[in-house]
């Protein structure tokens, strides 16, 4: 079974009642930042009276200081106390050698792979942004506790004339996370609407990663369209149209 959760952003100004609308529509995982280790358990009790887990947790990962894998430790601490076993991090090489970048990023993996835990890098710029590329910082990196966190929507905003399907095929086996985003399709355009609206073929996503075995989490990440601005209702709306089209496609129960 496909195991669906949801960013607390996809609710925009609105995260207040993110918990409580979730279980109402049946969504039983989250992914949220990261707490401080002396707050983990409170936010873990917090989410399990609504019914939720912690699939992934997000945290800062900067490549660019050498310590990076010590200042990386405190989150891997709170992921394991919040029994997330993914952090979902975004990670910019800049002007830094690429090697030096994959060994830094092999010292992360060695913390994580302590505690059972997998990175998983976003799909930006400049080392996951498409397929190929992250490929190749994969296979640089060759570590199983690195992994990729492949975005059905970034695809088609960081790159042209490539899809969401065509791309997840090339790095389906590094896979550790999915942000499900629709989108117009267009080149650096910020339109990630309803599910169903734009131009994602989840369906084909769903199928090539269940192929190799990756199942979840599939977490949603509806960050909207520019100059939107939404009701609360409105919000809620769209995020549980969003689960019924992915229900729809069966994609999930």
């Amino acid at each position: 079974m496909n195991i669906l959760s949801c960013n607390i952003g996809s609710y925009g100004k609105y995260r207040a009642g993110a918990y409580e609308h979730l279980a109402k529509i049946g969504v039983k995982h989250v992914e949220i930042g990261a707490p401080a280790l002396a707050d983990a358990e409170k936010v873990r009790e917090e989410l399990t009276r609504y019914g939720l887990t912690a699939t992934t947790v997000s945290a800062r990962c900067d490549v660019a200081d050498e310590n990076v894998a010590q200042n990386f430790a405190p989150a891997v601490d709170s992921a394991e106390v919040m029994g997330a076993k993914v952090i979902f991090t975004s990670v910019h090489a800049g002007e830094l050698d690429k090697s030096i970048v994959y060994d830094r990023l092999r010292r992360v993996g060695d913390v994580a792979a302590k505690k059972g835990i997998k990175v998983a890098m976003e799909t930006h710029p400049d080392l996951i942004h498409n397929g190929d590329i992250a490929l190749e910082t994969m296979r640089g990196v060759n570590h199983p506790n690195i992994r990729v966190n492949f975005d059905t929507g970034n695809i088609y905003f960081y790159n042209e004339g490539k899809t969401a399907h065509g791309e997840v095929k090339k790095i389906a086996e590094y896979v550790a996370g999915v942000h499900l985003k629709d989108t117009n399709g267009k080149l650096r355009s910020w339109c990630f609407p309803t599910f169903g609206t734009g131009v994602v073929d989840f369906a084909e996503v769903f199928r090539i990663l269940n192929g190799v075995g990756f199942h979840g989490p599939f977490t949603m990440e509806i960050e909207g369209c520019h100059g939107e601005n939404l009701t609360k209702e409105e919000t809620e709306i769209r995020v549980a149209e969003s689960v019924e089209h992915l229900r729809k496609l069966g994609c999930i129960k």
